[in-house]
């Protein structure tokens, strides 16, 4: 099972990569620059955060793609996605943004270019044990429209 496939709901996580970055856009442009960094409640990211999160899953997914690609063995180098966060305190939302829409339209060419012998490509993660590159887009595009889903609630309750 891929994590975030009950977000991705059976959708071509082709067509999804392709089209909920624009989804993305149209929700934060309809936010305030106060509302980046409000949490989403007790405990939990605000907007910005999410933005840069989004920003550093894609850049390591994109690395993540190539390196299974170049190489017979790969193994994924995990991250901590809060570690990750701490060292990035000083990027605003419009930044992140920006670069997790730039890196998603340098990845997207690549992604798209995969035959079935490179999607079904496997390498290890040592969480998850092996994987597809597949299964790699197939949670690149189920985690970004579960925080997607995030975003849309969280500016719906902004605009109340």
């Amino acid at each position: 099972m891929v994590r975030y496939e009950a977000s991705l709901g059976g959708r071509d996580p082709l067509a999804a990569l392709s089209e909920t970055p624009e989804r993305i856009r149209e929700v934060i442009g309809r936010m305030g620059m106060a509302d980046f960094t409000r949490p989403l409640g007790p405990g939990r990211w605000n907007v910005r955060q999410i933005l840069i999160h989004l920003a550093h899953d894609e850049m390591v997914s994109g690395v993540r793609a190539r390196l299974a690609l170049a190489s017979d063995a790969y193994v994924v180098q995990p991250f901590d996605q809060d570690a990750f966060m701490a060292r990035e305190p000083l990027v605003e939302a419009p930044a992140a943004l920006a670069a997790y829409y730039a890196m998603r339209h340098w990845n997207l060419p690549l992604f798209r270019s995969l035959d079935a012998a490179e999607l079904a490509k496997t390498f290890q993660h040592p969480e998850d044990g092996e994987m597809t590159l597949g299964m790699l887009l197939a949670r690149l595009a189920g985690h970004e429209l579960h925080h997607l889903e995030q975003l849309r609630t969280f500016a719906s309750q902004a605009q109340s």
